[in-house]
């Protein structure tokens, strides 16, 4: 089945998560780490792994990893639908993002100060209003600092950090906490519309799927 996420560590191993049963014949179910060979790295142990499907994994500067998804176990626990695993693939209860939110959270991103973008179909979040995008703490507690009003109306596919702390965001969404923007916005640090990128009309239909910036500070985007 599908692989939705992988992510390359700094020794050369691969964290690969999705909506698979096995690898290379062995049960592995939604995520495995794998040596840079390709074979199956048993020092990380998944046990029975997660009941559905793994959306977005991210890597810690310290080797732990957060991961969201629509799960709802992991090695048969009750977990919420964003977890962070030790090294190790056991379960980090130091991370707790309280009440499920009530849609799935299906795209992470790191910042460099070890705070969490949380992108999905939510429109709550720990109990709190804040429509397809959150930020987190390290500790999985809501950073209240970040607030998008009334949110997005349609879905986040892409985020993309900017070296100033700005954050671009690429989706099919058209408007953004009740502003008209078409599929591509740009978000100072604190939520809030950065208004000196304008993007005009935006794209006129589909999905900005993917954005990745240049030396120079262009911006590519790729997409439907």
């Amino acid at each position: 089945n599908t692989v939705k996420d992988v992510v390359v560590q700094p020794d050369g191993k691969l964290l690969v998560a999705g909506n698979f049963s096995n690898y290379n014949g062995i049960a592995f179910k939604r995520m495995v780490r794998l040596n840079a060979d390709g074979s199956i790295d048993t020092s990380f142990n998944v046990g029975i792994g997660f009941n559905f499907m793994v959306y977005s994994v991210v890597l810690q500067p310290d080797g732990k990893i957060i991961v969201s998804g629509s799960f709802t176990t992991y090695k048969g626990l009750a977990v919420k639908k964003v977890i962070r695993l030790l090294p190790n693939g056991d379960w980090d209860t130091s991370f707790t993002i309280g009440t499920n939110p009530d849609g799935t959270p299906n795209l992470l991103v790191l910042q460099p100060d070890g705070k969490i973008l949380c992108a999905g179909d939510f429109t709550t979040f720990n109990g709190v209003a804040s429509n397809k995008l959150i930020r987190l703490h390290s500790d999985g507690s809501v950073d209240t600092s970040f607030s998008v009003g009334t949110g997005f109306v349609g879905s986040i596919y892409a985020i993309t950090l900017q070296s100033d702390g700005k954050i671009l965001v690429g989706g099919s969404f058209s408007t953004y906490n009740g502003q008209t923007n078409k599929r591509i916005i740009r978000l100072n640090s604190d939520g809030s519309q950065d208004n000196s990128f304008s993007s005009g009309t935006g794209f006129s239909g589909g999905i900005v799927r993917s954005i990745a910036l240049q030396t120079n500070g262009n911006i590519l985007l790729g997409g439907s």
